[in-house]
């Protein structure tokens, strides 16, 4: 197989796919790399490391007119959209439920797509996702502090507050990876912590992690809209797999919050948990809406960007492995969970929670899958 890394060229990204770790795993088994030069860059990987590890580098045409599979960080931008072909496999986060425009480009291109976010895992949960959800959710916090400061737009306060003076309050709405690890950071801060969900068990298992140094609510609009009154830090950390995050949070909301109070939306990829939610860049990350300060930063974890590829690569290289060396569509067929993460196939949509969030027909993986033609690697 011949598996090739562009450069991410979304705004401030420098995350890469591959690290050379990643890439002499691949070589070592027979198959060929290509780089994009500066891809590595980032995260301070040169192009002579990956060369070392038996990447060929190179330009990004060749990248994307060669490579059987794509590997990447974020999701296609239009001039790469433009660059995928039938036959072509692209393995990387998509985020489609809120980008209609993406999608209409990955099924117009003929390219099989598996979106790292909804692949699953045998005991459950999103693991090519979860790393990054740890990621920003301690990211959260770090992002909401600074953004308290009044040179921010925010209230002025301190999390952790001083001896004398009380902390700040963070509500984050969802207790799953992000939620629990911005709760993590604002409890390592001093902050005074409640998160909200809707599953007793989560809640349970909260109060056990945390050992009662922050409070669990169940979730009700009403525990919501008392609670974010009174907050200096609000994180959005809901996430309904593959489906646009549900609003809620809305613009009138915003009116009983006390102004300068920071939003932190993690959940922007899959559309924002709040009304007021837009996609913001690490060059612009904030704006205000009614006095209420709103970090919506869609790419939280390329700020950080060495640690986050290796934690990606970490949960993403066996699943490429296995492509690679099995072939695209046996992979899939062997593998429900990582069937779970085809989301276009055959000039389809396979993921119904994207389906149904821009009204579109779809088929199912399998369907899908007994259309493409085999392709099955040379021996080594």
């Amino acid at each position: 197989m011949i598996i090739g890394c562009p450069r991410e060229i979304k705004n401030h990204e420098y995350r890469v796919g591959l690290t050379p770790e990643s890439v002499a795993e691949l070589t070592q088994r027979g198959h060929s790399v290509l780089m994009e030069a500066g891809a590595g860059d980032g995260i301070g990987a040169a192009d002579d490391d990956y060369a070392a590890a038996g990447a060929e580098v190179t330009d990004v045409e060749t990248v994307f007119g060669w490579a059987d599979i794509v590997v990447k960080v974020k999701e296609p931008q239009r001039v790469e959209r433009e660059r995928l072909r039938t036959g072509q496999t692209l393995y990387t986060y998509l985020h489609l439920a809120p980008d209609p425009d993406q999608t209409d480009d990955l099924i117009d291109s003929g390219a099989t797509c598996i979106a790292y976010e909804t692949v699953t895992g045998p005991g459950g949960g999103l693991p090519l996702l979860r790393p990054m959800s740890q990621v920003a959710g301690r990211m959260s916090v770090q992002a909401g502090a600074h953004a308290l400061e009044k040179a921010q737009g925010g209230r002025g306060v301190l999390l952790g507050g001083v001896p004398g003076v009380a902390p700040g309050r963070v509500i984050v709405i969802g207790g799953g990876v992000v939620g629990r690890n911005a709760a993590q950071m604002a409890v390592g801060l001093g902050a005074d912590v409640t998160v909200l969900d809707r599953s007793h068990d989560v809640l349970e298992d909260i109060d056990r992690q945390f050992a009662g140094r922050v409070r669990t609510v169940y979730s009700t609009a009403t525990a919501l809209n008392d609670l974010i009154g009174a907050a200096d830090l609000i994180v959005g950390a809901v996430l309904i797999p593959g489906a646009s995050a549900p609003k809620l949070v809305t613009r009138a909301m915003l009116g009983g919050m006390q102004p300068g109070t920071v939003i932190v939306d993690v959940a922007i990829d899959q559309g924002g948990c709040f009304e007021t939610s837009k996609p913001t860049t690490h060059a612009d990350p904030i704006y205000e809406v009614d006095g209420i300060v709103h970090y919506c930063v869609a790419n939280m974890p390329g700020a950080v960007a060495r640690t986050s590829t290796y934690a990606l690569n970490n949960a993403t290289l066996p699943h490429l492995l296995r492509m690679a060396d099995l072939g695209v569509k046996t992979a899939l067929d062997r593998d429900a969970h990582l069937r779970a993460g085809l989301n276009v196939a055959d000039g389809r949509i396979t993921c119904r929670p994207v389906a149904e969030a821009q009204g579109l027909d779809w088929i199912s993986a399998e369907e899908a899958l007994a259309r493409l033609p085999d392709r099955t690697p040379e021996p080594a």
